[in-house]
């Protein structure tokens, strides 16, 4: 039986059409945010806003994933674990699809009003950047099947490479869409830095352990950098005074310290995997 039509596999099946338990499990887990939402609104336990609710919670959810599958690589170098890549087609995908969800129920908050809508998308300029963002990931999701990748040959990788700038102009729409707090959208930018920052490390150093902390430290720093510039900006605060509330504790961690300690922890669990592979290895050395 063909495991695929069209070039478009099953989510549940490997490259090689084999059912895969990762695959399986992944596929559950990222439906879920959007079934847990769906339930609290169903519930009513999402406040006197429920579809406002709805809206940002899938966003966030949109980010999430986003920077999830631009993580495969690095993912497949640093923890040495080359079956990562398979979910890299299941996670953009999934990215379109919560990005699709975003639009609808802000649709719905705007009682299918198709043309206020559309001038809203218009003339607003996150509104813009966020549909031409939606429109990239669409398009990235379509293309993204064996039969594409076939008709496309060499053009497919640069087509896909988009995938970076659409992270940079969905991470802006993100932090201005937050209002006041930008917490999130500032750590989700560091997120990216990191992310970014070792893909432009040099390719024979990017699976080595030493490089990590590097990356954690220099993506902190340009997390704290940029949540000044953004607060200066937006409100005139003083920069010093934002990089020195990294600093204090008090209130929680703020982005630049959330995202050194996500980098030392990719750290430790790297090292980890490591001292895991080899130790069969200097078993069999042993034996």
């Amino acid at each position: 039986m063909a495991t695929s039509l069209l070039g478009i596999s099953a989510p549940w099946r490997d490259p090689a059409g084999r059912v895969s338990a990762l695959k399986i499990v992944v596929l559950l887990l990222v439906i879920l945010p959007g079934a847990l939402l769906t339930v609290q609104w169903n519930l009513n336990a999402l406040g006197g806003r429920p579809v406002t609710e709805m809206i940002h919670g899938i966003g966030d959810w949109t980010v999430r994933f986003l920077l999830l599958t631009l993580a495969i690589t690095p993912g497949r170098a640093v923890l040495n674990w080359s079956r990562v890549v398979i979910l890299r087609r299941l996670l953009g995908v999934t990215t379109a699809c919560y990005a699709v969800c975003h639009l609808t129920l802000y649709c719905v908050d705007q009682k299918w009003r198709v043309l206020s809508v559309a001038s809203e998308i218009v003339l607003r300029f996150y509104l813009t950047i966020g549909f031409i963002t939606l429109l990239g990931l669409l398009t990235l999701a379509i293309t993204s099947t064996d039969g594409w990748q076939k008709r496309l040959r060499a053009r497919w990788k640069k087509l896909h490479r988009l995938i970076f700038p659409l992270a940079l102009l969905a991470l802006f729409h993100y932090a201005l869409q937050s209002k006041a707090d930008v917490s999130a959208a500032i750590f989700a930018f560091g997120v990216f830095a990191w992310l970014g920052f070792w893909r432009l490390a040099p390719r024979r150093t990017q699976g080595k352990l030493w490089l990590l902390p590097l990356l954690s430290v220099l993506a902190a720093l340009v997390t704290a950098g940029v949540e000044a510039a953004w607060y200066g900006l937006k409100t005139g605060a003083h920069a010093e005074r934002v990089l020195l509330a990294n600093l204090d504790i008090s209130y929680g961690l703020r982005p630049a310290a959330a995202v050194l300690v996500l980098g030392l922890a990719v750290f430790l669990l790297a090292a980890l995997r490591r001292v895991r592979l080899r130790r069969p290895q200097a078993e069999r050395v042993a034996t």
